[in-house]
């Protein structure tokens, strides 16, 4: 029984690892370079005694731990930029780790079994098992080759404090969270019925990991050890350097995996143990249109993502509340941190809070152009290319409702933020302030969705490099200041263009300039696509 279940599995991890080669490439290449860059980096960056104190005490409050994670002692930074480095760079690394493995199983899973892949792979000789088998295998291999590269890249670059074993447990936290995200989507491969669906359960998993944890770092440390991102932050990594932690992790994935294997030997081809709901017998009107049968094709995303950026930028307007408070105690601030006079330290925050949760809020707008796509890909256009319809109504459409989520997102991010102020602090945010930070982003938003639709219309197969440009914004945004970059290497993300309000002055020649550019890349992306060949 078990040979007869597991047949072929040798032969297909071949088969995934040729097919998701360069994708596999990419993403470690990218994960391991910017982990030993800025791991580089931190020696220049942390040299004195004066500056580790000025990084823990910027690190100390109740924002950055809902952010970054419960953080170390200030003896633990005084002793070598190790727990600085894991301070800001674990978590948000971890998260990154986690996406790469979810949308690697997700793809290998339930897309390739929604694009009729897996029934030609289970029309030969092959088990009921192996490919899922085969799946698991290539994603426990991909994370420990990143855990091993990580970890012996960083005892290689010989800091002190980053010592072998405490290198390689980074690197280890690292790869048992990509695991336990991938056992998540290999269950929700077996209950959902479409690999969108399947990418949004994982994904909405991830948020509310984070948020959970956010909020118990904050407030209850037991709530923090409900979320497995609590489990990868408690690892004292270049300190006390546990690892059970990462034992829980590898458990609690190979428990879930387990579950995976077991639904998987249940349930028919192209089936989910989560039935689709019915649909009405007849279409209205404006369903029977490209972009009604668009928006009810792509709600649940929509509301899927929406919440979760209201959650979670809810969840940093709820601590706004401590951070004045705190820093007022302290006056040796004031020789560390360079605090402008016009502007306090929670309108600071909530500018860079803004900014980061606008590049998260830039995922589902990118998404919806992308489904355009997926539908290519699988053939599907084919039954509206059908009908008396032409490719500009349709990429139209898709276009139409691209600009209404990216208001839909900015919004629940500006919403959110404001109402947790709201509750919490005597003097909270402006509401007219912190709606124009969020809505001030759309300009770079629509250029990001611009060059995506150029990328669609012109060269299809190159579409997928949007999301090498949606890293670099983020590594621009979130390490230029630890990296020193150039000014042209910041230059180069379109957010770097975008004025934080309320911190900066609003620019309107910028603003105008970055609508016309996305209006030039859209153009392009249209002409394109009425010109070229449609697959299928």
């Amino acid at each position: 029984m078990y040979e007869k279940n597991f047949k072929g599995t040798k032969t297909l991890i071949t088969f995934i690892i040729r097919q998701q080669r360069l994708k596999l490439l990419i993403w470690l290449v990218s994960l391991v370079g910017i982990n030993l860059i800025v791991a580089r980096a931190y020696p220049n960056i942390y040299p004195d005694e004066e500056s580790r104190i000025a990084a823990f005490m910027t690190m100390n409050n109740p924002a950055m731990k809902a952010m970054l994670g419960p953080g170390y002692e200030l003896e633990d930074f005084l002793q070598g930029v190790g727990p600085l480095f894991a301070n800001e760079m674990l978590l948000f690394s971890a998260i990154a780790v986690a996406i790469m493995s979810i949308l690697l199983v997700g793809q290998a899973t339930r897309g390739d079994e929604e694009e009729g892949r897996y029934e030609m792979i289970r029309a030969l000789s092959v088990g009921r098992l192996a490919h899922s088998s085969a799946v698991l295998i290539v994603n426990v291999a991909t994370n420990l080759l990143l855990a091993l590269s990580i970890g012996f890249g960083i005892a290689l670059l010989g800091i002190e404090s980053m010592d072998i074993e405490s290198s390689l447990l980074y690197g280890a936290v690292l790869g048992a969270t990509g695991l336990i995200f991938a056992s998540f989507t290999a269950v929700f491969a077996q209950l959902a019925e479409s690999a969108r669906t399947v990418t949004i359960y994982s994904i909405m998993t991830l948020m509310i990991a984070y948020l959970v944890r956010a909020i118990g770092d904050v407030s209850n440390e037991t709530l923090s050890w409900i979320s497995p991102l609590g489990w990868t932050v408690n690892t004292g990594v270049f300190v006390e350097n546990n690892w059970w932690p990462v034992i829980l992790l590898c458990t609690f994935a190979l428990l879930l995996w387990i579950l995976a294997f077991y639904l998987h030997s249940l349930r028919d081809i192209g089936a989910g143990f989560i039935a689709p709901r019915k649909g009405k017998a007849y279409a209205s009107k404006f369903l029977q249109t490209p972009l009604g049968f668009n928006i009810w094709m792509q709600k649940t995303n929509i509301i899927a993502w929406a919440i979760g950026l209201i959650a979670l930028s809810g969840s940093f307007g709820a601590i706004l509340g401590d951070l004045e408070v705190y820093f007022a105690d302290i006056e040796i601030m004031e020789a560390y941190i360079d605090v402008e006079s016009n502007y306090s330290l929670t309108e600071q925050f909530v500018a860079l809070v803004m900014a980061i949760m606008t590049l998260i809020g830039v995922i589902p707008v990118v998404m919806t152009i992308l489904k355009l796509k997926g539908e290519e890909n699988r053939n599907l256009t084919e039954n509206i290319y059908s009908r008396a319809v032409s490719r500009v109504r349709v990429l139209g459409s898709y276009v139409i409702l691209a600009v209404i989520v990216s208001i839909i997102m900015q919004t629940m991010i500006a919403l959110g933020l404001w109402s947790g102020s709201e509750a919490v602090m005597e003097e909270p945010l402006s509401f007219q302030t912190t709606f124009t930070s969020a809505y001030v982003y759309l300009p770079a938003i629509w250029v990001m969705t611009g060059l995506t639709i150029s990328l669609l219309g012109v060269i299809p197969k190159l579409t997928s490099l949007i999301w090498f440009y949606f890293v670099y914004c983020f590594v621009a945004l979130y390490f230029s200041g630890l990296l020193d970059f150039p000014e042209w290497m910041n230059d180069l993300s379109i957010f770097e263009h975008i004025p934080q309000i309320p911190i900066d002055e609003m620019n309107v020649i910028v603003i105008i300039v970055l609508m016309m550019i996305a209006i030039s890349f859209t153009a392009v992306g249209f002409v394109g696509y009425r010109k070229r060949d449609i697959i299928g």
